[in-house]
């Protein structure tokens, strides 16, 4: 079986708001490198679509974009990637499938089915999935900025409080920190 690792740019104040994080080549390798080790990418419906707005149009070369993310979309598109929806029904990007149906039996089967693991970047899917007990690990880039707005990790809360190893930190150029935990046992 394999993990389920939940990764997200975070700022200091907790905005996961994909705007406001330092991008440049370094974090793009970050997450380029989190994709490449995962076997599978999931997604909550809202994510995909923003994802699938952009990205194929620079596998396409319909949109510029610098090498590290060129790399990072023609890597993405190969990638199988799955999403979480009630409203959508069909998603025609490459590689694209459908978890459909309760929702800790779907994603329980993809983790028992990708052995590299999976790669969750949906903060609101994260908190659903955190609440069923599914998120094995946490690797968050934490940005060197306070946005002082939402959408904020976690906003809609959990039952209780997720205890925590840590496992790596390491900081980039930039100022942002790639922070590395598990769950703790017990």
């Amino acid at each position: 079986m394999g993990l389920l690792t939940f990764s997200i740019n975070v700022t200091l104040d907790g905005c996961v708001d994909h705007r406001e994080g330092v991008a440049d080549d370094e974090t793009h390798a970050f997450f380029t490198r989190l994709m490449d080790e995962a076997g599978a990418m999931l997604w909550g419906r809202v994510t995909y679509e923003m994802m699938e707005s952009y990205w194929p149009a620079v596998v396409r070369g319909n949109q510029e974009a610098p090498p590290a993310m060129r790399e990072w979309a023609v890597k993405l598109e190969a990638k199988p990637k799955y999403v979480v929806s009630s409203t959508r029904k069909t998603f025609p990007w490459t590689n694209s499938h459908l978890i459909a149906g309760d929702l800790r039996t779907g994603v329980q089967k993809l983790k028992d089915a990708t052995p590299a693991g999976v790669l969750l970047g949906s903060g609101k899917l994260a908190g659903e999935l955190d609440r069923l007990d599914l998120i094995d690990e946490y690797k968050f880039l934490v940005h060197p900025r306070i946005a002082g707005h939402g959408p904020t990790l976690y906003q809609s809360g959990l039952p209780s409080t997720r205890r925590l190893e840590l496992v790596s930190v390491k900081p980039l150029r930039s100022g942002a920190v790639a922070m590395h935990y598990r769950r703790a046992a017990g």
